[in-house]
């Protein structure tokens, strides 16, 4: 399969922009990568975009001109941008067009998700139950999670300290301020074993990407990425994600872990050869699962690699470099492009006070979502 190449990233600061559409935001993003590229929006001939609550992606096009351009509305929760991305890599390779763009933008109201049960294929019991809450299914896959491979709690701290150190040097981050242990430690509990300080909040931005041909990125870009894997996968039977109704008496490998393997075997490279990790953060708990459904540890061992630093910018596996999830929020549609744009800043040498020492080679990114549906990227600077 031929190469594909990232030319261009943009981005609309996450967080809240009152008075702004989500559709705004994501047009401003987009308006942003083709600056970074240079390219004008009419040269771009095929564009697949996503949003949960921002309005339709293809709307777009009335902010960045009618051109006739087939834009394909993209749909699949917090994997929406992964999802995009890989459907615009499938469009150039086929060779529908020559240059193409992801986008995602959202702007979700204030307070937790509200999901209904009948739109997941769910009975009104699930609901009434309290597991549409997604706080509270977190919380419970965290605990079992953390009572079955011996983590202590303190494990979910470090991954929010982290975050929030990691968002203080972070110009786009919506949360920019460092947190102490205690502060979160010592936060209100939401669901338990998980507090206010380890749970992301739903919010607003855009994110955007221009992709060609990496036979033709010199065009455009003096340091293009190389996209070396984009797969996305959803859940087999038995195993439990999101909104499942049961628990497997047998479980099976959760779609992280089939989508990681395959991204993995396409890129050709593994897990030790990786430099830098964008990995779903939705809650500190979902973080320390998927380190080891992404094979970058064994189950077990997070509480380890996080107490000694090992997931910091300065260590063996720099993970969430921008703050993940936690400290910039999740736009639903926007979030998975975030990591790409994050990690195409690491390869590219351009993050500033947050850069990943040395000179970082390959990037990996990870999304997840309802009702089990996960998204990884292997990213290549040539």
């Amino acid at each position: 399969m031929e190469d594909i190449a990232i030319i261009g990233v943009g981005l609309h600061p996450f967080g809240r922009t009152d008075g702004l559409s989500g559709q705004a935001q994501g047009a401003y993003a987009v308006r942003e990568a083709l600056k970074d590229a240079g390219v004008e929006w009419h040269q771009v001939g095929v564009a697949y975009g996503g949003s949960q609550d921002g309005g339709n992606a293809d709307a777009l096009a009335n902010h960045l001109g009618l051109t006739g351009i087939p834009f394909v509305n993209v749909a699949n929760g917090c994997a929406t941008g992964g999802s995009a991305l890989a459907s615009v890599i499938a469009a150039l390779r086929s060779g529908m067009a020559e240059i193409g763009v992801a986008v995602g933008f959202d702007k979700h109201p204030r307070g937790a998700f509200n999901p209904k049960p009948a739109d997941w294929g769910l009975e009104d019991w699930y609901g009434e139950t309290g597991l549409m809450l997604t706080t509270q299914f977190f919380a419970l896959k965290t605990q079992r999670y953390l009572h079955e491979h011996g983590i202590p709690e303190e494990a979910l701290v470090h991954v929010a300290q982290r975050a929030f150190r990691n968002g203080a040097l972070t110009p786009h981050a919506w949360r920019q301020r460092e947190l102490s242990f205690a502060e979160i430690a010592e936060s209100m509990p939401v669901n338990l074993p998980l507090r206010k300080y380890m749970f992301c909040n739903p919010a607003e931005g855009g994110a955007a990407l221009v992709l060609c041909r990496a036979s033709e990125a010199h065009k455009y870009s003096r340091n293009p990425i190389l996209v070396r894997a984009a797969v996305m996968r959803t859940r087999h039977h038995g195993s439990f994600e999101v909104f499942s109704p049961g628990l497997a008496a047998q479980q099976s490998p959760a779609p992280t872990v089939t989508a990681s393997h395959a991204a993995f075997e396409l890129a050709g490279v593994g897990p030790a050869d990786i430099d830098v990790i964008q990995l779903q953060d939705t809650d500190s708990g979902s973080e320390i699962i998927h380190l080891a459904e992404n094979g970058f540890c064994e189950h077990g061992e997070q509480g380890h690699l996080l107490r000694r630093g090992e997931t910091d910018i300065g260590g063996r596996l720099p993970v969430n470099t921008d703050g993940g999830c936690l400290a910039n929020g999740e736009p639903v549609g926007a979030s998975g492009l975030r990591q790409v744009i994050e990690v195409c800043t690491q390869l590219r040498q351009q993050a500033g006070a947050r850069q990943v020492p040395g000179r970082p080679r390959l990037g990996y990114t990870h999304v997840y979502g309802a009702p089990g549906v996960s998204a990884v990227t292997i990213l290549e600077a040539p």
